[in-house]
């Protein structure tokens, strides 16, 4: 079974970044995926995209969720893909 790949678009001193990706590493010691953050600062393209909307979580590549981590639906979509592999 291939690792589930998380990522947090984020950043420098976004206060909502910080808790998303606290609650994201409490929910990764229970589901056990793979977590990490690309800070979008200086990378026009990602914040032409995603700009305000930060913190932005991809789940192996393709958006979840923007603003905060709702747990109940992050784990549910976790359970989902991992039930497919």
């Amino acid at each position: 079974m291939k690792k589930i790949e998380v990522l947090i678009y984020s950043r420098s001193g976004c206060h909502l970044c910080d808790v998303a990706e606290a609650k994201l590493n409490e929910l990764r010691a229970i589901l056990d995926f793979k977590v990490e953050k690309q800070l979008i600062d200086g990378d026009l393209a990602l914040e032409r995209e995603y700009g305000e909307k930060v913190p932005v979580i991809l789940i192996n590549g393709a958006p979840h969720d923007y603003w905060r981590v709702n747990p109940e639906r992050f784990t549910k979509a976790i359970l989902e893909i991992k039930a497919s592999q």
